[in-house]
C-alpha cells in the first residue's frame, strides 16, 4: 500500500515503500495544515499519519530540489528524497526539538543523505580505476592529502556559534529564508517556490536578514 503525496507538487509525489503509509482522510490531513513543523513531529513520534502527509507535502518539493543540486542526478535525488521521509517515518525521534528548528534539522539530513550516495559512488569509481590486485586502502595511500589546521577548525567553530545565534534573533520568515539560502543550498527562485511565496517577498527577506546578521556579528565581535 503506497502513500502519495499532493498530486499538485512537482518533484518526488509518492513514498512507495508498501506497506509503510495510508493516505488519509482529507479532512484529518485538513485539520493539520496550520500546526508548526514541531508540533507535526511529535504527533508523528505517536505514528499519526495525517500529520506525517502534511508534513511530507510541505517539504517534499524542497529536498527534492537540495538533493538534485548535490547529486545532479533526478533518479539519484527521487531514490534519496523518498529513502530520508521513510526514514522519518520510521525514526522521528531522531528529531530532538530542544537542539534547533525542524527546517535546519532536516537540511543537515538531506546532506548527510546526498553526501553518503557521492561517497558511495566515488567508491565504486575507486574500485573501478584500481589496477589489478591493488586495494583500495593502496590506492587512497598514494594520494596526498592535507592535513586540518586545528586553529582554523576553532576559529570556524566559533563562527558558526556566532551565525547561530545571530540566525535565532531573526524574524521567523527571514531566519527560514536564510537557512534555505545557505544551508541548504537553494536559489532564491527556489526558495520562493518552496515557501509558495512570491521571489520579490523571499529577495527583501534575504536581504533584510543579512542586514541584520552583519549588524548583530559586528557587535559580538
Amino acid at each position: 500500500m503506497g502513500w502519495h503525496g499532493n498530486p499538485e507538487t512537482s518533484g518526488v509525489r509518492s513514498v512507495t515503500r508498501a506497506g509503510e503509509f495510508a493516505r488519509p482522510a482529507e479532512e484529518d490531513r485538513l485539520a493539520r495544515l496550520g500546526w508548526t513543523d514541531e508540533r507535526l513531529m511529535t504527533a508523528i513520534v505517536l505514528r499519526d499519519e495525517p500529520a506525517f502527509a502534511v508534513l511530507y507535502d510541505r517539504y517534499v518539493d524542497l529536498v527534492y530540489s537540495a538533493s538534485l543540486r548535490v547529486l545532479a542526478d533526478p533518479q539519484l535525488a527521487e531514490d534519496a528524497t523518498q529513502d530520508i521521509f521513510v526514514r522519518l517515518w520510521r525514526r522521528p525521534e531522531a528529531f530532538i526539538a530542544d537542539r534547533g528548528r525542524f527546517l535546519s534539522w532536516l537540511m543537515s539530513v538531506v546532506r548527510n543523505r546526498a553526501v553518503d550516495e557521492l561517497r558511495a559512488r566515488g567508491r565504486r569509481r575507486r574500485r573501478e580505476a584500481m589496477g589489478p590486485g591493488e586495494t583500495e586502502e593502496d590506492f587512497l595511500a598514494a594520494i596526498p592529502c592535507e592535513q586540518d589546521d586545528p586553529l582554523q577548525a576553532a576559529q570556524v567553530h566559533e563562527e558558526q556559534i556566532l551565525v547561530r545565534g545571530a540566525l535565532c534573533a531573526l524574524p521567523a520568515d527571514q531566519r527560514r529564508a536564510l537557512e534555505l539560502a545557505y544551508f541548504g543550498g537553494l536559489t532564491q527562485q527556489e526558495i520562493a517556490f518552496a515557501l509558495h511565496e512570491p521571489l520579490g517577498t523571499v529577495k527583501t527577506r534575504i536581504r533584510l536578514g543579512m542586514q541584520k546578521l552583519r549588524r548583530a556579528l559586528q557587535d559580538q565581535r
